[in-house]
């Protein structure tokens, strides 16, 4: 089995608890926390769960909690697919955010303090289009996945977010495992 197919595939964009802290607890409404936390015990039933994400969104509708939260219940559920549509309301977020363009294609690497691993906003948004990259590549969308990729470690040239292991997999498709 391929890293694209690997349960998690290292493409969670928010699997650092600095920005879960950061992001989760900024602003979040307690009714919109306690939904969240009630859509996690809920987990294995798919609609109590989605009710829930859902009221959370409600009473929080732009916060990254509630979206991680989308995320995550979509992405563990292999609902990639909308999966991918929670990654683009969380990278318009991100650009919001980080002031940058709505269009990751125009965003450059001088636009924000990507270099800073710190800076969690910025790495939010690199997180996010990471995911976003894992995501058009898991859904068959090969280029619009590459380019996200590219994109990614154009605006992170240290890697800190470890997107260039995405381009690395789209290397060797097609290759096998003794053409290196």
């Amino acid at each position: 089995m391929n890293a694209l197919h690997e349960p998690g595939g290292g493409a969670l964009p928010f699997e650092t608890a600095a920005i879960a802290d950061a992001l989760l607890g900024r602003d979040l409404p307690a009714a919109a926390e306690a939904e969240l936390r009630l859509a996690g015990l809920a987990y294995l039933s798919d609609a109590e769960a989605e009710r829930h994400l859902f009221r959370a969104r409600a009473l929080a509708p732009d916060h990254p909690a509630v979206l991680i939260g989308f995320y995550r219940f979509y992405f563990y559920k292999n609902r990639l697919a909308d999966a991918l549509v929670i990654a683009r309301l969380c990278l318009l977020q991100a650009a919001r955010d980080n002031a940058l363009d709505p269009d990751w294609r125009r965003v450059e690497a001088d636009d924000a303090d990507f270099g800073h691993y710190d800076a969690v906003l910025p790495r939010f948004y690199l997180f996010t289009l990471k995911a976003y990259a894992y995501l058009q590549l898991r859904l068959g969308h090969l280029e619009e996945g590459r380019d996200a990729a590219l994109k990614t470690v154009a605006l992170d040239p240290t890697d800190k977010v470890g997107a260039g292991v995405l381009l690395d997999v789209l290397g060797r498709i097609g290759k096998a495992d003794d053409d290196d």
